[in-house]
This record gives structure tokens, C-alpha cells and sequence, in this order.
């Protein structure tokens, strides 16, 4: 799907309307999420959440898997969602918030086919007031805004104090093909119980101790997308999460 994001006009998109279908079609294709810090606890429990680094900008970014191979969303079945949580970055479409001019503004993706003038929820009143609808919209996006620069935080905090290592995944197929899947990272949990009272302290002040546990946790999610491979074209006899130097397992889904 091309998507063409574009700044919210209360003039141009006065009889627009959003399609309330959450079927979420536009991530079809997608194995990764981004995840935000607010969402960690509910995510991982149903989805594991890594780290990858943009080779391009350098930033780390934390995310949900949702596959294990490019272009499969295991999360989509039967072309709907399966799960009882979806990640924010998700739910936000068809808006975006990005920058405009000095400020964040409110974008949409005018390609895309939640977006009309016939059916769903309008945007504007005839006062050329944002509707209710808009006003949540607004407010989801602006959660999410906060959220990723607090997560940004928090990943900064990792990487100072040592936090992450480099992990590989392991792929073991039912067809008894095996695959390395690089360029991951995970928290250390050899370095975390390593860390002074002060700087646990100093993380839990931070909001940030919950998270790194939940993160931890949500590993063992690795095990649903075995479970849910299955039915697929790609069938998974387990995985198997090593940190990538020196090799020592950290996690293990079998199907």
C-alpha cells in the first residue's frame, strides 16, 4: 500500500470521513511495530518487544514483533487482527503527527481507504470545529507523541548504562530449513543485576524499572509466533534468542 501522508486542512477536508473498520489491512505486510514505553506493559503480553538501530539515523528504536519473516504479519489472521493488543502506531492510522513548521501537526494519509466522503465518522463539524471523533484522534496522537519522546529517554538510559547486547534469532522450520535473523538487540539481564542500588533506584524513579521488566517478559511471547506460524506458508519448529557475543541463550520457543 502507498501511502501519501498530508497536513490535516479543516478547509480542503471539511467532508472528509474516517471509516471505523479495525481490521487494521494496512499493516498486513508489516513484521515490526514500533512500541512506546505507556504501551510495554500491555504489549508484551502478548507480543515480544526488541530493540533495532536505524542504520540511517543512527537511534535505537524499541519494537513489537509481529513476524519473523519481511513482509508476513503473523497477527493478521484471516485477514484480521488477532490480538487483544495492538500497538498505538498502529491504531493511529490513517493520521500521523509530524512536524510542521515549528510545531506538530496532524497528517493523513489521503490514499488511504478508511478515508472518504460517503461512510464513518466526519472530521469537522459545520462550524469547521473538529468532531468528537477528531478530539480523540487528536489526543491518541498526542499520548503517542509524549510517549515516544519518553521512550526515547528510556533507551537513551540503556544505552548508558550498558543495557543492551546484540541478540540473534534463531529460526528452526518445520521443513527442517534453519535461518539467522541479525541486527537485534535485547536488555542484559546480567548487566541489570549488576547495576548499583543507586542507579535501580535512579531507573525506578524514572518509571523506567517496570519497563525493562515488562521488555524482559514479553520474550516469552516468542513461543505465540511459533503457535501462530502454523497455519502459514512458513511453519516454525521453534526459535531460539541468543545475545550474538559471546553466544549464550536467553530464550527458547518450541512449538
Amino acid at each position: 500500500m502507498t501511502m501519501n501522508y498530508i497536513p490535516l486542512d479543516k478547509d480542503k477536508h471539511k467532508d472528509l470521513r474516517v471509516n471505523l473498520k479495525h481490521e487494521f489491512a494496512h499493516v498486513k505486510d508489516a513484521h515490526i511495530a514500533a512500541a512506546s514505553l505507556k504501551e510495554y506493559a500491555q504489549l508484551a503480553s502478548c507480543m515480544p518487544i526488541i530493540f533495532v538501530k536505524d542504520p540511517k539515523s543512527d537511534i535505537t528504536h524499541s519494537v513489537a514483533m509481529l513476524g519473523t519473516e519481511q513482509n508476513v504479519n503473523l497477527y493478521m489472521q484471516s485477514g484480521k487482527w488477532s490480538a487483544h493488543s495492538v500497538p498505538l502506531n498502529i491504531q493511529r492510522y490513517p493520521f500521523d503527527v509530524r512536524p510542521d513548521g515549528d510545531k506538530l501537526g496532524v497528517y493523513i494519509d489521503e490514499k488511504s481507504e478508511l478515508v472518504g466522503t460517503k461512510e464513518g465518522e466526519l472530521l469537522f463539524t459545520e462550524a469547521g470545529e473538529a468532531s468528537p471523533y477528531l478530539q480523540n484522534r487528536q489526543q491518541l496522537l498526542s499520548d503517542l507523541a509524549n510517549s515516544e519522546m519518553a521512550t526515547q529517554r528510556f533507551i537513551n538510559k540503556l544505552i548508558e548504562l550498558k543495557l543492551l547486547d546484540p541478540i540473534v534469532l534463531r529460526v528452526q522450520y518445520v521443513s527442517g530449513q534453519q535461518r539467522n535473523i541479525n541486527g537485534m538487540q535485547s536488555i542484559s539481564e546480567k548487566r541489570l543485576h549488576e547495576l548499583s542500588d543507586e542507579q535501580i533506584l535512579e531507573l525506578h524513579k524514572a518509571g523506567f524499572l517496570g519497563a525493562i521488566y515488562a521488555i524482559l517478559l514479553s520474550l516469552g511471547q516468542l513461543n505465540r509466533l511459533v503457535q501462530m506460524s502454523a497455519e502459514g506458508a512458513s511453519p516454525i519448529q521453534s526459535l531460539q534468542l541468543k545475545i550474538d557475543e559471546p553466544a549464550k541463550e536467553t530464550a527458547t520457543a518450541t512449538a
